[in-house]
Order: structure tokens, then sequence, then C-alpha cells
């Protein structure tokens, strides 16, 4: 099983290398480099991961689960992709890079599907080996950060090249992907509805306040969350923080670590003070980012960033358990693509076009006022937490916590 579990992990390294190649640097990109985008527009290429999200389900279900072998999807759908990232290296003028990256953000959020479903079917037990593999995905963001640092294209002006970078990983994704094991359709002979492809079945779970609370604070709780991902990196660039890519990679290294360690959290805190904790994270960063500064004020920077662990671990993956618990075996699939589709589709849309507001709201001249614009996501997150603890009302769920991988 071992060289099966180094397969999967090397599918799931190349998956979010691609990934965390371009996308932490795609504001700078935009918007300091020969673009010049504005903060809308910032937004609007950012937008592309939403609309991917809400379409992904589409895809996934009508062809993985009924028609094409999932590897062999994966493998068209990345080798596409490389092309397209090439194209938009190139992109003369806005309107054609937008046009390139929602082209390719169409292809790749459905592949974050794919490669769960070929890593899950795989393995002998998913509850503990995926986990493991998973990990290795963080990492392979983590690489492409350090990596971008280390060749310094934030300071010379050359983040074009990460889209090249990320061409050539998916390129290699894609072949590689035809070598992985067969993991054809599950559902050939059976008839799939529309409901069950968006997860809408699950829509029975609203019927319980607390889960109803729990779904309405994980979409507003994305507003802020878009701020972070689209720009953090233009921030820190604009303050002069070299390597900037590099130490958001920071990041993800807490997550790693958090997210072992879930097991032992989650037994001790329940799913309320685990999701509070994740939220009031949200509240902390951005007031330390508003602060903060490449002098006096580093560690500031340093210490919103190293809270990424809290904020997505004990949010996202807590919010992932609990939906689990809440739906049972029968309901489990289709209320985990319900709840992405209504966080990373509709809050992350919805946080995407009014991050883009607030930045163009608070930037005269060509210059920012990050204090001002920083203040507000940790408003509305402040709001979203305390509505949460007022509100949000259930029994104990620790049983299902994961066991400890």
């Amino acid at each position: 099983m071992r060289p099966m579990m180094f397969r999967l992990g090397s599918m799931m390294f190349l998956e979010f290398f691609i990934w965390g190649a371009w996308f932490v640097t795609l504001g700078t990109y935009l918007g300091q480099g020969p673009l010049h985008a504005d903060g809308s527009q910032v937004a609007l290429a950012f937008l592309s991961q939403s609309i991917g999200a809400i379409l992904a389900p589409f895809l996934v279900g009508l062809t993985a689960d009924r028609f094409f072998a999932a590897q062999r999807i994966l493998g068209v759908l990345h080798i596409a992709g490389a092309a397209l990232l090439w194209w938009a290296s190139q992109a003369p003028s806005f309107p054609v890079f937008l046009t390139a990256i929602m082209l390719y953000m169409l292809l790749f959020m459905p592949t974050l599907a794919l490669v769960n479903s070929v890593a899950m079917r795989h393995m002998e037990n998913p509850e503990k080996q995926f986990p493991r593999v998973r990990v290795i995905g963080s990492i392979g963001w983590i690489v492409a950060g350090l990596l971008i640092a280390w060749l310094g294209w934030e300071q010379a002006h050359r983040l074009e090249l990460t889209f090249r970078m990320a061409g050539a990983a998916s390129l290699l994704l894609g072949l590689y992907a035809f070598t992985l094991p067969d993991t054809p359709p599950l559902k050939r002979d059976t008839q799939t509805s529309m409901g069950e492809i968006l997860g809408l079945d699950s829509i029975r779970l609203l019927k319980s306040r607390s889960y109803l609370i729990f779904f309405l604070a994980s979409v507003a709780i994305c507003i802020p969350l878009s701020f972070y991902y689209n720009f953090t990196n233009p921030f820190l660039n604009d303050l002069g923080v070299k390597g900037a890519a590099g130490l958001q990679s920071l990041g993800q290294a807490s997550e790693v670590i958090l997210m072992l360690a879930m097991p032992f959290f989650f037994a001790r805190l329940g799913v309320k003070t685990m999701l509070a904790l994740g939220m009031a994270a949200w509240v902390a960063r951005y007031v330390l980012f508003a602060y903060g500064n490449v002098d006096t004020g580093y560690a500031l920077l340093v210490g919103g960033i190293i809270l990424h662990g809290i904020c997505y671990d004990f949010f996202f993956v807590t919010g992932q358990i609990y939906t689990d618990a809440k739906a049972g075996p029968r309901f489990r699939s289709g209320a985990q693509g319900f709840i992405t589709l209504a966080t990373y589709g509709v809050g992350m849309l919805i946080g995407t076009y009014l991050s883009g507001m607030v930045v163009d709201h608070f930037t005269v001249g060509g210059v920012h006022d990050w204090k001002g614009i920083w203040l507000v996501p940790a408003a509305i997150a402040l709001v979203v937490l305390l509505v949460f603890l007022a509100l949000f009302k259930e029994r104990d769920v620790r049983s299902a916590a994961p066991e400890p991988v």
C-alpha cells in the first residue's frame, strides 16, 4: 500500500502546487504588473474561483460519476489547463487575461473533487489515510510559495512566470494522471438528479436551527476570507515585504500542523468552541494586518499569517466534521458538496465582489489605506462571531471527531 500512497501523494502535491504557484500572487501581478488592474478588476479575476466552484458539481456529477474514469478526466482538464495558463501569462490586456483565467478555473475547480475521488477510491481506510495524503497537497502549496520567494519574481516584477511554472506543473500532472490507477464511474447505470449533483437533497439539514445558524455563518465568514485570498499578497508587497509569497507559506505550514492536531483539539473543545475560535482568529488576523508594518510591526504581519491554521482548520475543517455528523451516511457526500457550493461558491462570490469595492474605496491616487481596508473584514468577522455565539445551540458532537492520523 505504501507505493499507492506515494502515487496519490504525488498527485495531491502537484494539484496544490499548481494552485499555489499563481493564485497567491495574482492580486500583485494584476495591480502592480503590466495590466495595471484596479481593485474591482482584481476582485473580478478572483471571482473565477467562485464561478468554477459553482459549476464544478455539474462537470463532476455529470461526467466522472456516470461516463468517464476520474483519472482520465483529471488528465484532460490539466493538459487543457496548462495551455490556458500559458495564454494568461502572455495576455496583453486585462480582458484577455480575464477570459483565460475564467476558462482555466472552470477546468481547475472540478479537479479538486476529482483528486479526492481518485485518492479515496484507492485507500483501504480513507478516514485514516486521506488526511496524510491531503497534507502533502498543503506542502505542495508551501513549496510553490517558497520557490517564488527564492526566485525573487515579486521584486523583479516577473510574476507572469508564475503562470508558466503552474502551466508546466499542470502539463506534468495531466500526463501523470493517465498513469494513476483506474477509477471508473460508480453510477454508470443509474439516474442522477440535479438535486443529487448539487447536493440539494441535503437542504433538509437546514431544518435544524443550529445547523442553519452554522450554514449562514459559513457563508458570511467567507466574505472576510475573500479579503485575505485576494489582497494579502498585494498588501505585503505594497509594504515592501521581501519574498511575500514565501512569508505567506507560513500560513499553510500552520494549517498542516493544526490539521494533524485536529483530533486532539476537537475531543477537548467541542464543535461550538472550535467554530468560535476559528471566527475569532479572523478578527484577530485583520486587526494585526491593520496595524502591522515592515519595521516595528513586522511581528504583527507574521502573526496574522500564522493564524491561518486556526482560521481555516478550526472553522472549515470543524464545519466539515460537523456537517458529516449531522448528515449521516445517506446524505454525507451531498451535504459536503452543498456546504462547499454555498461557501466557496456563493460566500466567496459575495466576498470577492465586496473586497474589490472596499479596496477601491480606500484607494486615493493609487495609494492604499490598508488600515481602513483591513478593519472592514475584521468588523464583518466580529459581527458574524457575535451572532453565532448568541444563536448557535448544539449538543456535543465530539463523537464525530476524526481519529488521530
